[in-house]
């Protein structure tokens, strides 16, 4: 083996073990417009042309601003691996995809340094797991299915390798052709370097722990959020960016667009939302355009998803807690099919889901609830009925006891 090949296979190798630290070099930042709106920059402040291409294919196709910004980011790690490997984008193998996913797997992810409790184990007050150290299976799937369909955007014009770095399954085209609604879901083998990827069920924040984190909240804005959140059951991103002139205070709704459709819809302000809500616009007026949520100190600009998952952050570290922003939706949800008010799919209207089978997930009784009403059934003490001894004869019991024999206690 010459020198050369020795020292690439120990980068390789660094890289998956993690005994080398990937090159936090290039950065993502902000496009020229809608038709591109975000680029990759390399090492030294260029533009990557062929990530620039992508993403305005990406727009053309339709694709949602945040999913571009995602895919963007999944593009600056592949291309830092290649980078620190010395390899061209137009000769990367799949050598270059294990060392990206063996890198994921023992990396750690910067966006979790801040959690409080053991990486991996249980939050003993909510039940939940604290989310591991490094990457989960999630942010390794979506990289490595962003990484393939830009190779398959090269393809198409004829350049890049011949073989997508990225493999998929042989089942790929059966797992994404039409079925019969009928039919069970059928199992199909995950494509190389894909992770196994299981759906939890959706953690709601029980009663005496919701007033706890509300009264954790520092002003009047953080209230009101909060209040807006468990109220509306919008998602996050929808809630901030909603505008003021988005509240119609006569019908305690707000207007804000959708994930998936991205169209207008309403969702539904509770009373005390409402309340919170007036109460913080009359300590920070804004004009009717101006962002809804804002920030307090320093130059007014929009409230940042950052900036909003922060303020759960800090009540988790001061109550020892685990919530994020989206168990606020997950809240909303449960409480909405628990009412006995509204039905299911009313529920679904409200969430914004396009499939009701999503919205029935919430009908599942919570972990918590289960153990206590097995705790009550242990409990319960079978008192087996008093009989009396034998050769009475039923009429003299009834006559003297006023009841039928095996009926009451001696």
């Amino acid at each position: 083996m010459s020198e050369q090949s020795s020292s690439d296979f120990d980068t390789r190798r660094g890289l998956r073990d993690g005994s080398i630290e990937l090159a936090r070099v290039g950065w993502v930042g902000r496009g020229p417009g809608p038709h591109e709106p975000y680029v990759l920059r390399d090492p030294d402040g260029e533009i990557v042309a062929e990530v620039s291409n992508w993403m305005r294919d990406l727009a053309v196709a339709d694709l949602s601003p945040r999913t571009m910004r995602s895919y963007c980011y999944a593009a600056l790690m592949w291309f830092r691996v290649l980078w620190t490997l010395g390899v061209s984008w137009d000769r990367a193998t799949e050598a270059e995809t294990a060392t990206l996913v063996g890198w994921l797997l023992v990396a750690p992810n910067p966006q979790r340094r801040r959690s409080s409790g053991l990486s991996g184990g249980v939050n003993i007050k909510t039940g939940k797991p604290d989310l591991k150290a490094g990457y989960g299976a999630a942010t390794v799937n979506l990289t490595l299915a962003a990484v393939r369909n830009f190779y398959e955007f090269e393809a198409r014009w004829y350049r890049g390798p011949v073989v997508n770095p990225v493999p998929a399954t042989s089942h790929r085209r059966r797992a994404l052709a039409h079925r019969s609604p009928l039919k069970m879901n059928q199992r199909f083998r995950r494509a190389p370097y894909r992770r196994r990827s299981g759906q939890g069920m959706p953690r709601s924040i029980p009663d005496g722990q919701w007033v706890e984190l509300f009264a954790s909240m520092a002003c009047d804005r953080d209230r009101a959020l909060l209040e807006c959140f468990v109220s509306s059951g919008a998602r996050a991103e929808e809630l901030l960016g909603a505008q003021v002139s988005d509240v119609d205070w006569a019908n305690q709704r707000l207007s804000v667009i959708s994930k998936g459709s991205r169209e207008r819809r309403w969702v539904p302000l509770s009373p005390e939302a409402m309340s919170w809500l007036g109460r913080y616009l009359a300590a920070f007026p804004a004009s009717p355009g101006a962002p809804l949520w804002r920030t307090l100190r320093g130059p007014e600009r929009p409230l940042s998803y950052a900036a909003a998952r922060r303020l759960v952050q800090r009540a988790n570290s001061a109550a020892n807690t685990n919530w994020t922003l989206h168990d606020l939706r997950h809240t909303a949800a449960v409480r909405m099919v628990n009412s006995g008010v509204l039905t299911l799919p009313e529920v679904q209207v409200v969430l914004g889901h396009a499939d009701l089978h999503t919205t029935s997930r919430y009908t599942v009784p919570r972990a918590e609830e289960v153990i206590i009403k097995m705790q009550e059934f242990h409990s319960r003490i079978q008192q087996p009925p008093h009989g009396y001894s034998p050769g009475y004869a039923a009429e003299d019991i009834q006559a003297v006891f006023g009841h039928a024999a095996g009926g009451g206690d001696v």
